[in-house]
Parts: C-alpha cells; sequence; structure tokens
C-alpha cells in the first residue's frame, strides 16, 4: 500500500491546479462540483477501509481520478 499513497500524494498547489483543469474543462462549474462530490462519496461508501488508514480524504481522491480522466481518456469509466 506504500506504493499506493506515493501514487496519489500530491500538495495542495498540484491539487489546486487540477481542480482549476477540471473545472476549466467543463462547461458547467457547477455539474462539475457535483461530480466530484458524488464520486468522493460513492468512493467513501465502497471503500470504508480506506477512511479508517485516513492517508487520503475521498474528495482528494475524487479530483486526482477525474483530472487523470481528462489527461487520460482511456481510463475513463461508466459516469
Amino acid at each position: 500500500m506504500a506504493s499506493r499513497k506515493n501514487q496519489l500524494a500530491i500538495d495542495n498547489d498540484e491539487l489546486m491546479r487540477r481542480v482549476e483543469a477540471l473545472i476549466n474543462a467543463s462547461k458547467n462549474r457547477y455539474r462539475i462540483t457535483v461530480q466530484v462530490a458524488n464520486r468522493a462519496k460513492r468512493r467513501r461508501y465502497e471503500d470504508p477501509d480506506d477512511i479508517e488508514d485516513g492517508w487520503m480524504k475521498p474528495i482528494r481522491r475524487a479530483v486526482i481520478e477525474m483530472s487523470d480522466e481528462l489527461t487520460e481518456p482511456e481510463i475513463i469509466g461508466d459516469e
């Protein structure tokens, strides 16, 4: 799990750049905000063990995943 932690751990500046990229790529700022929140909520209930570890909050993970989907379209899943 240590490699997973290092892979997903990013600093706040990088996280803000990713948030801005998501907002800029979206036609509707409200909709992308709701999509990120829904993904974080879904992740929270799907993986309760990750919450107990406490190394990454679901909202940060959702932003990272969704911004990766912008840059790497082959990993886009069903939404």
